[in-house]
């Protein structure tokens, strides 16, 4: 018994400290050595921090692109989905409230055409990104709420977008408004 009892005992101390102490502060110290220092990526205007590069955030005015709804209300303490399955009532009232808001404000598109994306909330609540037809679904809402052609507006999609990795194409909601508030 005694043989083991204390390699058991030598197993729990070593792992104690290795998952208490060694292991947190390797992650601590590769956190402090990322772009946002373990904070997070911030994205500043003007000095001014307007939001974080990872984190999804609510744009309801008609001269910005709408990113995927949130079950969370955009809230990173609480990131989470709704859990609601694709044939609940209530799940399904939600995004046809959201498809009939979409039209609302995009009158030019055709139910068929909105991507999922805009109308389904995603895992986290918190999803950054819309793709590439996401973001050319809305070109004549903003075109027309700016005052600006659809192939200005395309033209700086086109040069905000970036590939993920499984090769879609994707474009950050918050990066592509303040290029658009750039727009002249």
């Amino acid at each position: 018994m005694k043989q083991h009892i204390l390699p058991a005992i030598k197993l729990t101390a070593i792992c104690l400290v290795f998952f208490s102490v060694i292991y947190p502060l390797v992650i601590w110290v590769i956190a402090k050595a990322s772009p946002g220092h373990g904070e997070g990526e911030t994205v500043s205007v003007n000095g001014k921090i307007v939001g974080y590069a990872l984190e999804g955030q609510s744009f309801t005015q008609d001269k910005y692109f709408n990113g995927r709804p949130s079950a969370v209300n955009y809230n990173a303490a609480g990131s989470g989905g709704s859990n609601k399955g694709p044939s609940n009532p209530e799940y399904l009232k939600e995004v046809q409230n959201r498809i009939d808001t979409f039209l609302v404000h995009n009158p030019t598109v055709k139910k068929e055409a909105i991507p999922s994306e805009l109308v389904t909330a995603s895992g986290s609540g918190l999803d950054p990104d819309i793709t590439l037809q996401g973001a050319l679904v809305q070109v004549n809402r903003i075109a027309r709420a700016r005052n600006i052609s659809n192939e200005k507006i395309e033209a700086l999609i086109q040069s905000q977008k970036n590939k993920s990795l499984n090769g879609i194409e994707k474009l950050n909601v918050l990066q592509l408004n303040i290029a658009l508030d750039k727009l002249k």
